[in-house]
């Protein structure tokens, strides 16, 4: 049991004592600091309008309610979206000219955690300014709520997936023609959350032939809800037995997305981004991309053979997407399924990453699994230490970095140690009281090899 806050929002499990968990209280109270938080940006506007959404969490009525009635009480009026993805609510925001929005959400965490990520008024997560902000406001319980006249009122919109994946079809390198005439059919895993609504939408119209897997979204998550592939084995099983062409996987929120290729290998979460990448850069004959430090070489590679530029940010979709502004990026995101595509908006988006693949593909005229073995082959291993409250992380990273210096070492998030042939990264999680160890290598062996090297060096330290 545990409440985590930091500058992205706050996360913790449903249950237990307040302070130390996600309670009604710490809702309400976080609910507030954000809501005044968008309040003192807005002082002159007589009118304060915030977006929110859920995923289908057993928790998210409940803590979309109380979220939704303080913001109420502040005198903030609420468009809620019920039912949603992230990505639909990061849409929404402009769209309402709304001044911020909140996603009832805990992403890729089992069910009983729930979190409330925050926006601004374009949709975008907050930067570490702001969630400094807020957080202060929280700690100080700064807020003046609104009297009897000046309460806040809420319109509940229904319909917003289906805006999302019309924004989703205008798309100019979203070929729905060449989908069509391609005929796929797709097994889609949406762990009976959202995702179960809005992809098999999606598929529809694209005239792609859909099979649901856990596409009822009662938040009871038939498997651990991170898409990585211990957990898959269901739907590669029924991609197989379904004879279909590929699998789609989402998370609970639908803003990361693996696939399956049509032998039930995986296609590989790190590898969405390089195919959703290599079909832009395809198309616009070049272009820049970003993605963080702890995804694969594999985007740098295929954005180098389109005569493109490459650069890392630190982990986090708020650093992608500064970056991805920097440096005039057509396409980046994050080697978890995360696509980040400017055209649609500067967020992670299961719908957008799925449209661009299948466009890819119907144009490629190949099988899934061809598509993959196209690719430069990298092998990831993904590891974690748990923490306790001992454990000095920073003393662990800074001793890291100082014995492996003759390296090419990388400190801007935890610390990025690139050898030759092969990487290490690092960092302590935003969300979750873990150190990550994030390893890449020309083979599966050398990958985790070198992950339990340093699992074994970094125990010697603690």
């Amino acid at each position: 049991m545990t409440l985590i806050k930091s500058i992205s929002g706050i996360r913790g499990t449903i249950g237990g004592g307040t302070g130390d968990n996600l309670t009604p209280i710490d809702a309400v109270k976080f609910a507030a600091a954000y809501g005044t938080f968008i309040k003192n940006k807005n002082t002159g506007k007589e009118q304060i309008t915030i977006v929110i959404g859920r995923d289908a969490r057993i928790s998210g009525k409940m803590i979309s309610g109380l979220v939704s009635d303080t913001l109420v009480g502040l005198g903030i009026n609420v468009i809620d979206l019920g039912l949603s993805t992230t990505p639909t609510v990061e849409v929404a925001v402009p769209i309402e000219k709304a001044d911020g929005g909140i996603i009832l959400t805990a992403s890729h965490n089992p069910k009983q955690w729930n979190a409330l990520k925050l926006l601004n008024e374009k949709g975008e997560f907050l930067n570490g300014e702001d969630g400094k902000e807020i957080l202060a406001i929280a700690e100080k319980e700064d807020f003046d709520f609104a009297e009897v006249d000046d309460l806040g009122k809420v319109k509940k919109k229904k319909n917003y997936i289906k805006k999302h994946i019309k924004e989703v079809l205008k798309l100019k390198l979203v070929d729905k023609k060449a989908i069509k005439k391609a005929k796929f059919k797709v097994v889609v895993d949406g762990v009976n959350s959202t995702g179960g609504i809005a992809i098999p939408a999606l598929l529809k119209e694209l005239g792609v032939k859909c099979v649901e897997l856990y596409c009822e979204p009662n938040g009871h998550f038939p498997h651990n809800p991170e898409p990585l592939k211990e957990h898959l084995t269901d739907i590669s099983e029924l991609v197989v037995k379904k004879k279909a062409d590929l699998g789609i996987v989402v998370d609970p929120d639908v803003d990361r997305l693996a696939l399956i290729c049509e032998d039930g290998s995986m296609f590989g979460e790190e590898y969405t981004l390089v195919a959703c990448a290599d079909y832009v850069l395809g198309e616009l004959k070049g272009g820049n991309t970003v993605s963080n430090l702890s995804s694969s070489r594999a985007l740098r590679d295929v954005t180098e053979s389109h005569g493109g530029s490459y650069a890392a940010s630190a982990v986090g979709e708020v650093n992608v997407v500064q970056m991805m502004k920097d440096t005039n990026t057509v396409i980046g995101g994050e080697g978890n399924g995360g696509i980040i595509y400017p055209d649609s908006h500067y967020g992670r988006d299961s719908l957008v990453g799925v449209a661009l693949f299948l466009s890819h593909l119907a144009k490629k005229k190949i099988s899934c699994k061809e598509l993959r073995n196209s690719y430069p082959s990298y092998f990831m291993s993904k590891n974690k230490i748990q923490l306790t409250p001992e454990i000095d992380v920073d003393k662990i990273l800074a001793t890291m970095a100082d014995k492996y210096k003759d390296e090419d070492v990388n400190t801007i998030d935890g610390v990025k140690i690139d050898f030759a042939e092969e990487w290490i990264h690092l960092r302590k999680s935003n969300t979750e009281p873990i150190i990550r160890i994030y390893t890449e290598a020309k083979s599966q062996q050398k990958a985790d090899d070198l992950a339990e090297r340093f699992i074994t060096e970094i125990k010697e330290i603690i």
